[in-house]
């Protein structure tokens, strides 16, 4: 039986791939994010190929554990006046992204990359736009006191499938790109590569 992993664990995709009735085990890339993506920022790199650098770069390094492996990587990039954002380190931090993001569009760029033996990468970059209301100081203040450390848990501190989703007005993308997985994509690179097959009672097996 083929082995699926996927190089994170965010709860999130974790989530994504197993309503999808994905089999995989999630393991933590022990990747260092600044550290890989501080020479492509110096030379210019676009905040879409940043993504898809650190998406490749989580999956390499859970691939060298396991060479047999189909190893998936994701990361997901903010863009917005001009510059690459991550997430919130406080809640303070939160508020600040929020008032400048309020009444302002901004861009996620999402990518995912597979990876099995010495076959080439397969990867894949999504982007959405997103539109924020205008906001007051007061309804920042609301959101953040009921949502709590979550807002710090992604970059843009909010997450569209909760509370999040009232801070916006127009939203013009894919949800799962959103969401930080490119699903329909990556799903069809897994049947492609064998990883997924329907059983009569309508299981996937990987």
């Amino acid at each position: 039986m083929a082995r699926l992993v996927l190089a994170s664990q965010s709860t999130t995709r974790v989530a994504i791939l197993r309503n999808a009735g994905v089999d995989f085990e999630a393991l933590p890339s022990g990747v260092d994010e600044r550290r890989v993506e501080a020479p492509l920022a110096a030379a210019g790199a676009s905040p879409g190929d940043i993504a898809l650098a650190l998406a490749e770069a989580k999956a390499r390094a859970c691939a060298q554990a396991d060479a047999g492996a189909h190893v998936i990587g994701a990361d997901q990039t903010l863009e917005a006046g001009g510059g690459r954002w991550h997430k919130p380190a406080t809640l303070e931090e939160a508020r600040r992204q929020l008032t400048a993001l309020a009444g302002r569009s901004h861009l996620l760029h999402s990518a995912v990359v597979g990876l099995h033996g010495d076959a080439a990468p397969w990867r894949h970059l999504d982007t959405a736009t997103l539109t924020m209301r205008r906001l007051t100081p007061s309804e920042i203040d609301a959101y953040l006191g009921r949502v709590g450390d979550k807002a710090a848990e992604s970059v843009g501190a909010y997450q569209i499938e909760g509370p999040g989703i009232q801070l916006f007005e127009r939203i013009e993308g894919d949800y799962f790109t959103i969401l930080g997985l490119p699903l329909l994509p990556l799903l069809e690179w897994l049947r492609r590569e064998g990883i997924l097959t329907w059983t009569p009672h309508g299981s996937s097996t990987g």
